[in-house]
């Protein structure tokens, strides 16, 4: 048979990719054809439409809304998380075979056209708010690895500029956001040549990239929800969020309902002479309006209570508490490794970075426990198929050679197909070492303004060396439990067997 395939995943970065060689693999090997298009972080290239008219099937592996899945209507169709693309491709293919052979032609109908004969189960309302989250989260995702990262240069840069105390230098050039202030600064005090002028740019571009992670995690939760017609509500919306002070959390509200409210409005009967208007005009007038004054007047007081209450919590984290916050977020970055619980603790520490102005701060930390935990899985494998290379198949430890740059690279979803395959053994391994080294960050104090990069943004980290020590400390306690468990399995079924070997030479004896 011949398939076409869509994978995408809320980062676009690891699971998407993974999933579609999964489905080749799981395709090829089944004597079929399959084209996937990954629709990820960079992009995609769209299926020839003179495929998509060939294909027996369509196989969507995928968290986030198919983009132009108007393309592939009329076909039988599979639809499927992306993580049951990665581990269960093989069955997500037998899946599309028999979608297939429940679908019949109808050739009495002017346009011939595929009917189901068993419709598929729909989505759980849980779970089209968990894609409609992840769609989100997605596109913030870009505005926060650039921003933090560029203010990470910034306070780089600075610590040269200003040898003494370069952070408070670059936060007081400037006073606040203000633009006037800005632009004076910009036309008066800038100079090409001088590390100090760019140490202050950079770090304002990076904030001015932060100004933009609640309204286009508001936005495109919107969009996903309602399409084009919900961005307007869910931009302007998560704007008033967070001029409010209503934070990410507001931002996930006024998302919501500027998507639910703009996707009612657009299904509005309306005579024929306005329909034309709808989409310009009244579908974002009413939409922006209400959203925008629900959020200001209803939305955002109590919002803004929660965020600074947790922001003051934050603030205030020092010894025990704080080393228990690093432990907990270490055991949620390495429990479903790119999933919904990573995501909850992964954007817990990148919203709170806009409340850092230095790495020493206690947002700071929180953004360094969190990634020196998540780099910690695949780390922690390519360190158990190299020290016991006997507990591991071949191909096993071949992949264990890939999860030295993906766990280096703070790509946990490297390690997936190990806990794909073996979860009671692996995943409760993983989460002890990404507590080891979640606790160890915070009671170091270790802190760090980039978002993302791994080993690659060391320097840009707040006591570097102890960050280092933090991560090996974890990943080797994960790749001990890893090796003891498979060790004692390993033994356990030797016994078995030997046991099993044992009485049947009774039994002939006998």
């Amino acid at each position: 048979m011949k398939f076409v395939a869509v994978t995408s995943c809320p980062t676009g970065i690891a699971h998407t990719y993974m999933a579609a060689e999964a489905l080749e693999q799981a395709a090829a090997a089944a004597g079929h054809e399959i084209t996937v298009e990954t629709q990820g972080a960079i992009g995609a290239t769209p299926i020839d439409p003179a495929v998509i008219a060939a294909a027996d099937g369509v196989i969507f592996a995928a968290d986030l809304e198919v983009k132009n899945k108007e393309r592939f209507a009329g076909k039988p169709t599979v639809s499927v998380g992306v993580k049951r693309g990665v581990s269960e491709a093989p069955k997500v293919i037998d899946e599309a075979i028999a979608a297939i052979d429940n679908f019949v032609v109808d050739a009495a109908a002017e346009d011939v056209a595929v009917v189901e004969v068993a419709a598929p189960a729909r989505e759980g309302r849980g779970a089209g708010i968990r894609r409609t989250l992840m769609t989100g989260v997605s596109h913030m995702i870009p505005f926060v690895a650039a921003g933090g990262i560029l203010i990470a240069i910034g306070f780089l840069i600075a610590t040269i500029a200003w040898p003494a105390d370069g952070a408070i230098e670059v936060t007081g050039v400037v006073n606040g956001n203000d633009p006037t202030a800005l632009m004076d600064w910009l036309s008066n005090d800038f100079s090409w040549l001088s590390a100090q002028s760019w140490a202050v740019l950079l770090f304002w571009v990076g904030k001015w990239s932060f100004a933009f992670l609640v309204p286009a995690l508001s936005g495109y939760i919107a969009y996903g929800i309602a399409d084009r017609p919900g961005i307007a509500p869910g931009f302007v919306g998560g704007f008033v969020a967070g001029l409010v002070g209503a934070g990410f959390l507001g931002g996930i509200i006024t998302g919501f309902l500027g998507g639910y409210l703009a996707l009612w409005i657009s299904r509005w009967k309306v005579p024929a002479g306005i329909r034309g208007i709808m989409p310009v005009v009244v579908i974002p007038l009413l939409s922006v309006g209400i959203t925008s004054v629900v959020t200001a007047l209803i939305v955002g007081p109590p919002m803004k209570w929660i965020n600074d209450g947790l922001t003051d919590v934050l603030t205030s984290l020092s010894g025990g508490s704080a080393i228990l916050l690093g432990v907990i977020l270490g055991l949620m970055q390495c429990f479903d490794l790119g999933g919904p619980v990573n995501k909850v603790a992964y954007v817990f520490a990148t919203t709170g970075l806009v409340n850092a102005a230095t790495a020493s701060d206690a947002p700071a930390m929180i953004m360094a426990a969190v990634m020196a935990a998540g780099m910690v899985p695949p780390l922690a494998i390519a360190l158990a198929t190299v020290v016991r290379p006997k507990l591991w198949t071949k191909q096993e430890r071949e992949s264990g050679k890939s999860c030295w740059l993906l766990g280096a690279s703070f790509i946990s979803e490297g390690a997936i197909p190990f806990a794909a395959s073996d979860p009671l053994r692996m995943i409760p391994s993983f989460m002890l070492g990404g507590a080891v080294a979640g606790g160890l960050v915070m009671a170091f104090g270790v802190g760090q303004l980039a978002p993302h990069g791994g080993i690659w943004v060391l320097p840009l980290i707040g006591h570097p060396l102890l960050f280092v020590v933090a991560l090996v400390a974890g990943f080797v306690v994960s790749a001990l439990a890893i090796i003891g468990v498979k060790e004692y399995s390993a033994r356990k079924a030797a016994a078995a067997d030997a046991a099993a070997t044992a009485g049947e030479a009774v039994v002939v004896a006998g």
